[in-house]
Order: structure tokens, then C-alpha cells, then sequence
């Protein structure tokens, strides 16, 4: 008998796929490392670099997911087998770009409900007159706590598999719409009140002004490769998070603008967190650190200190809470759509399933900051959530982009001349025919460097 063609579900405008394909790449990266490596790396001479390595790289890998999932209009699994030519075996890659999308879960639905419990903390008045040593305290009994993991792991779990079992665009990019836009207006306030803090400036002058100094002490070769990491990474390209909703449009926008505005948006949330982070340390004489330690440590001693520090904290805290739900409905929507493509399940109990399954396989990384610490893979030090991150972040998206770069424009793949027809369909900006050479040769290249440089520069 044949087969029922279901008719895909779609977005219900341009702002909606905007913020839904900034809220997957605006994650917890852009706040507690950006600013980081942007201030140890030189300041603005660091931006610059980044901003350059997004235009030749990050914006063309974006366009490739995008034209992918708008030519195929499935999930990147029965994408690849859509458009592959037969005999070949792109569709292989469908099958670990999957399983990225659950393990990304499984690790970044603890992240975020340390993001939820220190909002609740911070609204609660639980560091206000608080000394370092009782603050760290906080964050450590939290990290040791199997409940409050688990617990707050649960709620974020929930929150998102309700979110996108209701409906696309009823829920999914509604939700995502009103959450963006008060992410976005968080941010400014933010941003403003910390630049305006006695001492402010200097932490601005460190963060944006160029420093030649500061890059040549870091190493030229470290700055420029900490950038071409950032702007390669920030995107979270590779894996299908992207390539999903550029199945949910239409063929009236070129790709090109679309990928511009979306790597905009992340670029702006990135360089904004630098804004609210930098001053407010500054102007308290406290240097800034990276990693977890700067945001569950530092700055809420630097809230616990502030006039308006409770409602300041507060609102930092959801911001970053907001910022990393986004990420969660943006890759739990891929999920979705696995199981709604390939053994065509209504969304509701596709919801269901899934947030059955990533709640209880997100209890492991919960676990292995406290009950199970003994257990330190890859490495002495590493913990589950580690070698998680390691499988996404090291594996999945790199390879998955080079695999992207690589079908776009091989012969043996979908083809250039495909990949340009689709993301040139509809108005708006271009790419240019005669850049082929620069999307066959140099594109595969850099992305090929980055796999194996940093294969080798994680186990070295």
C-alpha cells in the first residue's frame, strides 16, 4: 500500500526562523568563554580576527545546513538520503549527527538547570552579604548535591519537551519569539548598568580596545587559531541543528542574508556578555576568570557587593537561563523531527519519548560531579560531562561540517551547482558563482585543519 505523504509542518514567518536559528547557536559558550579569550586575546584585535574568520567560514557552513534542509525538507538523516546521489553513503553520517543531538542533551540539560537553580538563588537573596569563601561553598554544595542536579535537570527537561509537543509554530516559535526578544532587552539593560559602574571603563578598555601587546604576549598564532575556533564552534554547525529549520521556510529569502542576520544576532550576544561581565569586575577589583568559576563563583560575589545586586543578579541569571533553553528547544526540535521523519510519529508522543529518554540519560553527567566523580574518562580530571562534550564538540561538529562542506560541493555529493541554485533561491544577498574555488578547495581545508588540529591539541 503506499505511503500517506504527510505534509510538513512550517514556521509562520522570517522572525520566527531568525530567532529559532540564533536561539540554537546562542548557547552558554557565548557568555562564560567569549569574553574570556576575547580580553586575554587582545580585545578588539581579537574581534576583528573573529568577525573575518566568521565571514569566510562560520556564514558559508551555515548556508550549506540551511540549503540542505530547505532543498530536502526532512531531518538530516533522510536529507542526506534525499539528495545523495545513489550509490553513495552520505546518509551514514545522519546516524552519529543523531546521536550528537541526544548527547548535546544529555549534557546541556544539567548546564541548565544550574542556570535555573541560581536564578531562584540569586532571587532568594542567598548571596547577598555572602564572603568568597561561603560563595564557593554554594556552588560546591550544588555541584555535590545528586538532588539539586537531578532535580533542576528535570524541570529544564520538562519545560522543553512541553514546549515542543505542543506544536511548531504555536508553541516552538512562539515560545522561542517572546524568549529571544527578552533575552535581547535583558541584555541591553544589563549592559548598560554595568558599563555605567564606577570603574567600568577600564573593564571596556580591556575587553574591546585593540591590544597588539596583549595578542603578541598571547601568541599571534594562538590568537588567530583561537578565533577561527570561536567563530567555527559559535554557530554549532555540523550536526543538524541548523539544517532543521531551513526545512521549515520557504524559497522566498535567499539563504545568504538569513545566515548574515542569525550569525549577527550570536555575534552580538557574545560580545554584549563581555559588556556586562568586564566592567562589573573591573569596577569591583576582581579579574575576571573563565570557565564555570567566573559565573557561579565570581560574579555572584560581585552582585552580592552591588547596589540593586539582587535584582541584578537575578536578571543575569535568567538571561543565561534563557540563553541556554533556547539551545534546548532549538536542538530538542531536531529530535523531534527525527522521529516525526523516519517512523513518522505524531509530535505529541515524538515529545513525550524524548523527554523520557533525555531526562533519564542525562542523570549519568548529573551524577558525575558528585556520587559518581570517581569515574574520569579520557583523562585524569575529566568527568562524564566531559567526555560528552568531547563526542559533540570534537567529533560531531567538526567532522559533521567538513562532511557538509564536502557534499555541498564534490561532485560526488550533492554538488556545487545544487547547493548554489538553492541557497541563491528567492531575494536577498548572493554567493557569488565565481567564489566555487574558494567553497571547493580552501573551505574543506580549513574545516579539515580544524579536525585534526584539534583532535591532536585536545590529547596533547
Amino acid at each position: 500500500m503506499a505511503e500517506t505523504k504527510r505534509e510538513r509542518e512550517t514556521l509562520g514567518s522570517r522572525l520566527g526562523f531568525i530567532l529559532l536559528s540564533a536561539g540554537c547557536a546562542i548557547g552558554i559558550g557565548n557568555v562564560w568563554r567569549f569574553p574570556y579569550i576575547t580580553g586575554q586575546y587582545g580585545g578588539g584585535f581579537f574581534v576583528l580576527i573573529y568577525i573575518l574568520f566568521l565571514l569566510i567560514l562560520g556564514i558559508p557552513l551555515l548556508t550549506m545546513e540551511y540549503a540542505v534542509g530547505r532543498a530536502s525538507r526532512k531531518s538530516i538523516l533522510p536529507a542526506f538520503c534525499t539528495l545523495e546521489k545513489p550509490g553513495t553513503k552520505w546518509h551514514l553520517w545522519g546516524y552519529i549527527a543523531m546521536a550528537g543531538n541526544y548527547v548535546l542533551l544529555f549534557f546541556y540539560s544539567v548546564v541548565s538547570g544550574w542556570m535555573l537553580y541560581y536564578a531562584y538563588l540569586m532571587a532568594a537573596g542567598t548571596f547577598t552579604g555572602k564572603t568568597t569563601d561561603e560563595i564557593t561553598g554554594i556552588f560546591q554544595h550544588m555541584m555535590g548535591s545528586p538532588k539539586i542536579q537531578i532535580v533542576s535537570m528535570l524541570i529544564v527537561v520538562l519545560m522543553t519537551a512541553v514546549i515542543c509537543s505542543i506544536g511548531l509554530q504555536k508553541s516552538v516559535e512562539s515560545v522561542t519569539k517572546v524568549m529571544m526578544v527578552a533575552l535581547l532587552l535583558i541584555m541591553v539593560v544589563l549592559g548598560i548598568r554595568s558599563l555605567s559602574l564606577p570603574g567600568g571603563g577600564e573593564g571596556f578598555a580591556f575587553y574591546l580596545k585593540p591590544s597588539l601587546a596583549r595578542a603578541k604576549e598571547a601568541g599571534i598564532f594562538n590568537v588567530v587559531y583561537a578565533a577561527l575556533n570561536q567563530s567555527f564552534f559559535t554557530l554549532s554547525i555540523g550536526m543538524g541543528g541548523m539544517e532543521i529549520y531551513g526545512s521549515y521556510i520557504g524559497r522566498d529569502r535567499s539563504l545568504l542574508g538569513e545566515a548574515v542576520i542569525v550569525t549577527g544576532l550570536d555575534t552580538f550576544v557574545a560580545i554584549v556578555s563581555g559588556l556586562i561581565i568586564f566592567p562589573a569586575c573591573f569596577a569591583y577589583g576582581v579579574q575576571p576568570d573563565s570557565g564555570p568559576s567566573l559565573i557561579f563563583q565570581t560574579l555572584p560575589l560581585v552582585f552580592s557587593h552591588m547596589a540593586g545586586g539582587r535584582v541584578f543578579g537575578t536578571a543575569f541569571f535568567i538571561f543565561l537561563f534563557f540563553a541556554s533553553l533556547s539551545t534546548m528547544i532549538g536542538v530538542f526540535e531536531n529530535d523531534q523531527a527525527f522521529l516525526i521523519d523516519l517512523v513518522h510519529m505524531k509530535r505529541q508522543k515524538a515529545g513525550i519519548l524524548n523527554g523520557i529518554v533525555i531526562a533519564l540519560c542525562s542523570v549519568p553527567c548529573a551524577l558525575g560531579f558528585n556520587v559518581w566523580s570517581a569515574f574520569q574518562p579520557l583523562r585524569p580530571g575529566n568527568s562524564i560531562m566531559d567526555l560528552e562534550d568531547f563526542f559533540v564538540s570534537d567529533i560531531c561538529l567538526p567532522v559533521g561540517s567538513l562532511i557538509f562542506a564536502l557534499f555541498c560541493t564534490v561532485r560526488f555529493g550533492w554538488g556545487f551547482d545544487h547547493y548554489l541554485a538553492e541557497v541563491n533561491a528567492g531575494d536577498g544577498m548572493k554567493v557569488p558563482a565565481k567564489l566555487s574555488w574558494y567553497f571547493k578547495y580552501v573551505l574543506p581545508a580549513i574545516v579539515a585543519f580544524l579536525v585534526v588540529y584539534g583532535l591532536i591539541s585536545y590529547f596533547a
